[in-house]
């Protein structure tokens, strides 16, 4: 070693050691003096330090009692506690020091660390702040100060934006490119196309197909039009009509275009003859099934004949080249082949245009032109405006040569008629929904067909495997897809794939179908009872009832498992087990928020055929309701608060009982990192599931707390990381009345996680598991609630919907939808062009029709109506509210008086009366604030009522009142409205009615 190298080595030894000293003086454990100051008492606690120690603690007000950790304080004067705390000087991790508020009222936790007198831990819901002793600041003047700031939350900064659209989602988001799966729907033999459509792949649902021709290794078709990979990707794909499992794709070559079409089919008879698989030998073949004894016996007694039907399933697939140049051109074919397989292992029969493995079963059957294809590479010159069409018939498994022989007659044509007939009848027997948005419009029939075509078992009534992805069917998984069946109208098919849950039950009552997920149990009875909620079918409820009542059975003694008084404090009461894919078998909220649900729903649904059950689980519902609520209590007190975008802080809640706050602080600590993402247990798994679990009101406090964390933490575009289907935080949107949020998550969501070409969703944005159905369904209950929702009584209608949707003279329109209520009706039809007012017409007549209706009807440039028909308006939240609701509703919405249209084609409008106007408005809003508010004044109307007269306007209002006023429009004829001015003296304007649509309080979007 030379000498130049010894010194480079001894400099570097001394930096490096200069770091772990500075390490180590950074880690070192020095008195910390913070106070908290409370706006007003009477308050008393203890305060309780963890990783670290409490030298001092000393009251600045009076009267107050200190003694030890505790203190009381009487009075309602602000309240300011001194504390000197030893701090461990970790500045991460589960090291640093965490000091606990137990007040009597509104406890809370918070990182010593955290305290800096910049940013005090500023908690306006509890009416508290924590800053450095220093800090001689009243809790007013901090509050003050960062108010003065202009800071905003995540949440808040997305209510002050224009509200999300599916094109500005688009161009900020990744676009993934998914593989599309193709089949015939109950069957499990199907196929995936790649992305550029440049291979196939037969599949068993969730497995490759193996062949012994492959060294029973899984089998992939490599397949080329055009001339290759290039410097230009410009293949381009879409589903037949927008909808149809029928995948349709161009590629551009130059001169050359392709038009590609593949869909399945069975190998001879039309698609009405399909057999389907049966349940069990689907569930085998989905990823991640879990089989008792007795049903892995079923299994191998079927297996063999369910896979080794008299007919396979076929892969029709035709691509035709048009020269659509003005000169000749070549267009390049190569018909499908093994990807992997040594080229002696199979051969093509030119003769026939079969290609064969060497067993002699064919692999393919392709033409061109209708005849035999002579070469499985082909290079055809084509004359401006000539095309060549080449077709590929490729069996799900290889076939005998006399059954090839057989196929090679079927007509591509004939075959692609059968079939899309096939799949429209499928939707002409469901829901009809009509929105203005064409993309959602398809996806929302797309969706429907995409969840049918992986849901597996015997034609025409056998059970159903509600499948997910490449998985098997899952409790939980599998409740919106079931659920988004049932309310497109086939309970036939929701029924048979809730049968799946029940078949597979174990004798104790537990409900598990896969991977040791302990959830599916409520999960299932949820959705049982969310079906009865659609059907009132009580005679299904009569003979299940045996197998509902044993499934809350287990759940209750799973419960009573967990009531030690040793969980005190940890989630007593509680279930305990793992959610999800990780390893986490603690008593977490999610878990246990669906037990509570599905024992409500079984209460319910027993409540006509076995009343005293009925009233057993319902008990037992409240009870654990109760224990959830008391955790989360507990939880919430002595979790770290975490800063919001506007200075204030926020209290947080682990996703489980056992810990204290998100786990991906780490304040307990651990290794938390999964699925490609930090967030992922919070999150995806975590307390937000109780709002949609209907164990928190969306409206509490504490819902405020959750929504607000999540969006900070663990979201970005309002969308969560990962598996951004599994986090529930746009339904709580929904339900708030929150339409941005809901909108900022609903669009950023389906943009980025489904293929935008053929609305096929992943599972990941790392792109696991394609055609997950899991992550669809919930896309589209979200589009359902969106549309219509059902709150007790009340049936909401179009409670979440985009303004844009009412532009122009748009319609919306669902027929024959699926409610609690019964079969809904609705249509919305914008006249803002013509007529500048909205109509709608919503019927529901069945015995159980709602009591109440609520229609949302936005207007596009948020502007509030001057008259309505049909119902009560809240021009708060532009509402139609029906009360006592007898079926059928008419309602009209206007947005200027009712003869304003008329006259204005009648009389025109003149300059002066113009300018008058103007003269008017700039006196109403001048008006001096001191005289405003002034004795006379009189407090705004809440809202605009039903008349159809002028509204008034009172000077009292001050112009900081006034949101937003539109334009004035003079108009001749006698003046009804009267203008109050601040010196009281009232007024009429000759000739001229002035109107004004105004709305008081918050700003319109």
């Amino acid at each position: 070693m030379d000498r130049t190298n010894e010194n480079t080595l001894a400099w570097f030894a001394i930096c490096l050691a200069g770091v772990f000293l500075s390490a180590s003086s950074a880690w070192a454990e020095t008195v910390k003096r913070i106070a908290i100051v409370w706006r007003h008492g009477p308050t008393e606690g203890t305060i309780e330090v963890g990783r670290g120690k409490l030298v001092n603690l000393t009251s600045v007000a009076r009267p107050a009692t200190v003694r030890g950790n505790t203190f009381r304080h009487e009075g309602r004067e602000e309240y300011r506690l001194h504390l000197e705390i030893e701090d461990s000087g970790a500045p991460f991790g589960h090291a640093a020091t965490l000091v606990t508020v137990s007040a009597a009222r509104n406890p809370f936790s918070f990182f010593l660390r955290d305290v800096h007198s910049r940013f005090p831990i500023f908690l306006p819901a509890y009416g508290v702040v924590v800053t450095e002793a220093e800090d001689l600041r009243s809790y007013g003047a901090i509050a003050e100060d960062l108010r003065s700031r202009g800071l905003l939350t995540g949440l808040q900064e997305i209510e002050n934006e224009p509200e999300e659209s599916f094109e500005s989602a688009a161009s900020k988001t990744r676009s993934l490119k998914v593989p599309t799966w193709l089949g015939m729907s109950r069957d499990i033999r199907i196929f995936a196309v790649s992305e550029r459509l440049d291979w196939i792949q037969p599949r068993f649902h969730g497995y490759e197909v193996t062949l012994p021709e492959t060294g029973d290794r899984p089998v992939r078709y490599q397949f080329l039009m055009g001339r290759g990979w290039g410097p230009r990707e410009r293949i381009t794909r879409r589903l037949e009509d927008g909808i149809l499992p029928i995948l349709r794709g161009r590629l551009d070559d130059g001169r050359i275009t392709y038009e590609f079409t593949a869909f399945v089919g069975l190998e001879g008879k039309p698609p009405t003859a399909l057999r389907g698989t049966h349940f069990l030998v689907a569930d085998g073949y989905g990823r991640g099934h879990v089989f008792t004894a007795e049903q892995r016996k079923r299994f191998e007694e079927l297996r063999d004949t369910e896979l080794n039907q008299p007919e396979e399933t076929i892969l029709y697939l035709a691509a035709v080249a048009v020269n659509r140049s003005r000169a000749p051109a070549y267009a390049f074919f190569k018909s499908v082949w093994p990807q992997g397989v040594a080229a002696d292992q199979w051969s093509f029969d030119p003769g026939y245009g079969f290609s064969m493995y060497r067993s002699g079963r064919v692999f393919a059957v392709s033409k061109l032109n209708g005849k035999p294809l002579a070469h499985d590479e082909v290079a055809i010159l084509l004359q401006p405006g000539e095309s060549a069409t080449l077709e590929v018939y490729l069996p799900h498994r290889p076939i005998a040569k006399e059954r090839a022989l057989r196929l090679a007659r079927q007509s591509f044509a004939e075959r692609h008629a059968e079939i899309r007939q096939f799949w429209q009848q499928k939707l002409a027997r469901a829901a009809q929904i009509h929105v203005p948005e064409r993309r959602i419009a398809e996806m929302i029939r797309a969706g429907l067909l995409h969840l049918d075509l992986v849901a597996y078992g015997l034609e025409p009534g056998g059970t159903l495997t509600p499948t997910i992805g490449v998985y098997t069917a899952i409790g939980s998984e599998s409740s919106p897809i079931i659920q988004f069946v049932d309310s497109m109208g086939w309970h036939d098919v929701a029924r048979r794939a809730l049968t799946y849950f029940l078949e597979k039950q174990h004798e104790s009552g537990f409900m598990q179908n896969f991977d040791a997920y302990m959830l599916e149990t409520g999960a299932a009875l949820w959705s049982l009872g969310e079906h009865f909620r659609y059907t009132r079918d009580v005679e299904w409820v009569r003979q299940i009832a045996p197998k509902l009542i044993r499934a809350c059975e287990y759940q209750a003694k799973w419960r009573q498992r967990n009531m030690r008084e040793d969980l005190r404090g940890k989630g007593y009461g509680m279930l305990d087990g793992k959610t999800a894919d990780p390893e986490d078998p603690y008593r977490s909220f999610m878990l246990n928020g669906y037990a509570y649900l599905g024992f409500r729903r079984v209460a319910e649904m027993l409540e006509s055929v076995a009343p005293q059950e009925s009233r057993r689980w319902r008990q037992e519902a409240e009870a654990l309701k109760k224990d959830i609520r008391t955790a989360l209590q507990e939880v919430l007190g002595r979790s770290p608060v975490v800063p919001l975008g506007d200075g204030t802080w926020c209290p947080t809640v682990p996703p489980w009982a056992e810990y204290r706050g998100p786990l991906l602080l780490m304040a307990d600590g651990g290794r938390w990192f999964t699925h490609g993402a930090m967030t992922s247990r919070d999150s995806l798994l975590g307390p937000i599931y109780l709002i949609f679990q209907e164990v928190v009101d969306p409206k509490e406090d504490i819902a405020d707390f959750l929504l607000n964390f999540h969006h900070e933490l663990m979201t970005d575009l309002n969308v969560a990381f990962s598996q951004p289907y599994y986090s529930r935080h746009p339904m709580a949107h929904l339900r708030r009345g929150e339409v941005k949020p809901f909108l900022k998550a609903y669009y950023n969501t389906v943009a980025s996680l489904a293929d935008r070409e053929t609305y096929t969703f992943y599972e990941h944005y790392f792109g696991a598991s394609p055609h997950k159905t899991h992550e669809e369904a919930w896309f589209l209950m979200d589009t359902r609630w969106m549309l219509y929702m059902e709150r007790g009584d009340t049936l909401e209608l179009l409670a979440g919907i985009p303004r844009v949707w009412l532009e122009g003279d748009q319609r919306i329109r669902l027929d024959r939808a699926a409610s609690y209520f019964g079969p809904l009706s609705l249509e919305v039809i914008s006249q803002l062009e013509t007529q500048n007012e909205i109509r709608a017409t919503v019927t529901c007549t069945s015995d159980r029709k709602p009591r109440r209706v609520v229609l949302r009807l936005p207007h596009p440039k948020g502007l509030r109506a001057v008259w309505v028909d049909g119902g009560r308006y809240d021009a708060r939240q532009e509402r139609v509210v029906i009360e006592n609701f007898t079926g059928k509703a008419h309602v009209a919405v206007g947005f200027q008086p009712r003869d304003r249209s008329r006259r204005q084609q009648q009389t025109g409008t003149s300059a002066r009366d113009a300018a008058f106007a103007a003269r008017l408005l700039r006196r109403l809003l001048h008006a001096p604030r001191t005289e405003a508010a002034g004795a006379h004044a009189q407090a705004p109307h809440a809202s605009v009522d039903d008349r159809a007269h002028p509204l008034q306007v009172h000077a009292p209002l001050t112009a900081g009142d006034i949101v937003r006023v539109a334009d004035p429009v003079p108009e001749t004829g006698p003046a009804p409205t009267n203008f109050a001015y601040p010196s009281h003296e009232r007024w009429k304007p000759p000739k001229a009615n002035l109107y004004f649509s105004m709305s008081l309080g918050a700003p319109v979007a």
